[in-house]
């Protein structure tokens, strides 16, 4: 029985209900749980401080950094546990599985009622990663007192058990908890994955190293973390609803999880829809034609058989571009099959884009806009003179000043758009705001420029009440205090600078100044780095 212990058995041994070489395995597994449960909570904190605070590059520089250094504070807080280990480890699981499982309801909640959630990430970063880096010393005690042999072997089996954990949780976050569970309850079932495996190991393997009343105290304190997993895990639904009622009002009308973001539309029977994307307003419904007249109609003065658009997924732009019955054919290029789902089948959304999409013209590509241009150049470059180049692309793309839209703003992009672009073709980008962000927009013009381009810069601010003969009309305009005001335009052409024709009854349309220009040139230059050319200079700093 392995309850005999023979008297040689190494001092300090505890006596567990298998064989030491399965009590073994069985700290190994544990391991491998407690090490994938740590990986998910670190992921899931930089997937929500991306999505609740932009910049990701920032975001996920924090919440790592700050989980490094905290480990590295568990480990020498957990020697003062070590006499106590079993105990130690399972009050230390019980707390790791509350805290992850719940971090990602507090940070949204933080941010939806509290409209902050900076602090709560870095306070949730450092408890986790003290809780994470506590583990190995306490399970490195605890694998020691079942055998007390071959110590380099069993640093070596830990640290594999570690590792292949993490390998294991950083894969299932984004294939498995996310598009099956979401954010939230993946976390919440995270949480309650953890809590089993570090109080099961502890309560059956390590059960006689305990006293009776630490024995109740582990038991009471993993039973009431799972039960308030399993009540949040219930309440779940009705707390997402409350939060984005929080953060966008009391008229959300559709909220969807895509394969790739979140998206919310709101609006009421008497108000045009508002379309957010990952909490970032896309379309303001009330005033969206500001924008998307004067990103489109610059650009189309001149040959316009052939347009391409890059994203614009919710038809805007492709409803501006219809207006001209001499166009052909319209491209549209949008990664997300579900916002050009909405946009066909949203009344609100759809009676917007004007049944943009129901138009024979328009064809739809789901694909990343840099890799469908790069497969469109070289399908072109082979097909020879055969191919039919575009006269004119809008670039209807995430503000540049996201770090995750970069490569879209950089000079190697702007080159694969010249490869499908006809001779006297004319590119429209939006740079983010011109007065607002001066650096990211001249960064963008200058990029443009280092790529072969002439560009025009011109910007839209104010109400515009009329376009190129389109009426805007009384119900289409908005002064609200979250309007945008300064959207930083540039229209661009291959070799040459082109012809910029602004209508004298669009006074919210300008061109630029030539002292305006110059101060930019000079903001443009100082973006360049060791001599390189502005290609995916966009640095988070300037994020908005």
């Amino acid at each position: 029985m392995i309850d005999q212990q023979p008297t040689s058995a190494p001092q300090g041994a505890v006596r567990l209900p298998v064989r030491p070489r399965a009590g073994r395995g069985l700290v190994l597994a544990a391991v491998f749980v407690c090490a994938a449960c740590g990986l998910v909570y670190e992921l899931e904190l930089v997937a929500l401080a991306s999505y609740l605070i932009g910049d990701s590059v920032t975001q996920a520089s924090v919440v790592l950094s700050v989980m490094v250094f905290a480990m590295g504070v568990g480990s020498l807080l957990a020697k003062r546990l070590r006499c106590r280990a079993a105990v130690g480890f399972g009050l230390l699981e019980a707390a790791l599985a509350l805290l992850g499982g719940s971090s990602a309801m507090v940070l949204y909640a933080c941010f939806a009622w509290m409209g902050e959630s900076r602090v709560a990430l870095v306070g949730f970063s450092l408890a986790i990663g003290v809780l994470i880096g506590a583990e190995i010393p306490l399970l490195m005690s605890l694998i020691q007192r079942i055998s007390r042999r071959d110590a380099e072997g069993t640093v070596a089996d830990l640290f594999a058990a570690d590792y292949v954990g993490a390998l294991v949780g950083g894969l299932a976050f984004p294939f498995l908890l996310l598009p099956w569970l979401g954010q939230l309850t993946g976390a919440l079932l995270t949480g309650a994955v953890n809590a089993v495996a570090g109080g099961g190991l502890v309560l059956w393997l390590f059960r006689r190293d305990l006293t009776a009343r630490a024995r109740g105290v582990l038991l009471v304190a993993n039973v009431v973390v799972l039960a308030v997993l399993a009540t949040a895990a219930v309440l779940v639904d009705d707390f997402e609803r409350a939060a984005r009622q929080a953060v966008y009002g009391d008229d959300v009308r559709v909220a969807v999880l895509t394969e790739m973001q979140e998206v919310v539309l709101t609006g009421s029977p008497d108000r045009p829809p508002d379309l957010f994307l990952d909490g970032r307003l896309r379309v303001s419904g009330r005033d969206e034609h500001r924008y998307h007249e004067s990103l489109v109609h610059p650009a189309m003065r001149g040959p316009r058989g052939q347009v391409l658009i890059l994203g614009g997924g919710d038809g805007l732009a492709v409803r501006e571009v219809l207006r001209y019955p001499d166009v052909r054919a319209v491209t549209v290029v949008e990664a997300d099959p579900g916002v050009v789902r909405l946009a066909r089948t949203d009344p609100g959304l759809v009676e917007l884009n004007g049944h943009a999409y129901r138009d024979p013209r328009v064809r739809v590509e789901i694909a990343d806009a840099f890799s469908w241009l790069r497969a469109a150049g070289s399908a072109g470059a082979a097909a020879g003179a055969g191919r039919q180049p575009y006269d004119v692309i809008v670039a209807d793309l995430p503000n540049p000043g996201i770090t995750a839209s970069a490569k879209l703003y950089s000079q190697e992009f702007y080159g694969l758009a010249a490869r499908v672009l006809g001779e006297g073709g004319r590119l429209v980008v939006h740079a983010g705001p011109m007065a607002g962000q001066p650096r990211t927009y001249w960064t963008v013009e200058a990029s443009l420029r280092a790529a072969g381009y002439g560009t025009r810069p011109y910007r839209a601010t104010g109400r515009l009440a009329e376009f190129a003969g389109f009426a805007a009309g009384p119900d289409r305009s908005t002064d609200g205090p979250d309007a945008p005001h300064d959207w930083g335009l540039l229209l661009a052409e291959t070799g040459r600078a082109p012809r910029l024709s602004l209508p004298a009854d669009a006074p919210s349309l300008r061109s630029v100044t030539p002292a305006t220009l110059a101060a930019g040139a000079r903001v443009a230059e100082s973006t360049r780095v060791d001599g390189l050319p502005p290609s995916t200079l966009m640095h988070p700093r300037y994020a908005p």
